[in-house]
């Protein structure tokens, strides 16, 4: 798959491309990147890219011909063929940062690791003027209900999250398959060593790793790390089992463990 991004700092995102695990997704060429410096697409000495908005108001807004060049340069380079000609209509997905847009999950990535790429569009400023975003976008998406100074972050959060998504990129096939809101619930509690991690100055108390960790009884060991993951959501992010609950991703045993849990908190 390939990523065009469109971006007024395209340095920022190298360090983060060739460093830790998902550096193989990128050096493997399984996920492509190509960056794209807008002000090259501007039509003056001065490079412009914006320029005050209609209506008065602070800030200033993109302007609409250099991301129209940008946009017709990317589109020329990947000769949109195949999966993306199938995916959208003759041109590649259009993506958009904003706060307005769709909340990055790990089912969209899940989607997104299985498709073809497509153009990351990093605004700044107040933003891109809406008739180009209204022409192109195909979809908006969001890392949450904060502002960010661009778009370059969220972008750089969803190469991350699917990259390690390709085959291959991680240690361990299963680990993405663990990982919190793969199965609808958070991750569980993670322990290595020492077995026994020792009291800090002025402390008593030890603490060591669960015994069942250490029994070597797969069963109990799988039991107890889903009981934690649906004990910490519980806690933490109810919606998530009751969203789980309603997709039919628990079962019976895990009702009967969160009856208990809820039972608990009554009595306590």
């Amino acid at each position: 798959m390939r990523f065009d991004i469109i971006t007024l700092f395209p340095d920022l995102f190298g360090p983060h491309l060739s460093q830790g695990v998902t550096r193989r997704a990128f050096e493997s060429g399984q996920v492509e990147t190509q960056l794209w410096q807008l002000r090259d697409f501007a039509d003056d000495n001065y490079r412009r890219v914006d320029d005050r908005p209609y209506g008065g108001g602070p800030g200033m807004v993109m302007l609409v011909e250099p991301l129209e060049r940008a946009l017709a340069a990317v589109k020329t380079q990947r000769q949109v063929v195949g999966a993306d000609q199938a995916a959208a209509g003759g041109v590649p997905a259009v993506i958009h940062f904003s706060p307005t847009g769709r909340r990055i999950d790990q089912a969209l990535l899940q989607e997104l690791a299985q498709g073809a790429g497509g153009v990351l569009l990093c605004g700044r400023y107040e933003g891109m003027d809406q008739r180009f975003l209204d022409r192109h976008v195909t979809l908006e998406l969001s890392l949450g209900d904060f502002v960010l100074s661009g778009g370059e972050l969220p972008a750089l959060a969803l190469l991350d999250g699917i990259a390690r998504l390709q085959d291959g990129v991680l240690h361990t096939a299963e680990s993405h398959q663990q990982d919190s809101f793969s199965d609808g619930l958070l991750d569980c509690p993670h322990f290595s060593r020492p077995e026994v991690l020792t009291g800090l100055p002025g402390q008593t108390q030890d603490l060591p790793v669960p015994a069942v960790l250490l029994s070597g009884h797969h069963a109990h060991i799988a039991r107890w790390r889903r009981e934690r993951s649906l004990e910490i959501t519980w806690q933490r992010r109810p919606e998530l089992i009751a969203a789980a609950r309603a997709a039919g991703l628990l079962s019976k045993a895990d009702e009967r463990f969160l009856g208990e849990l809820a039972q608990k908190a009554q009595t306590d």
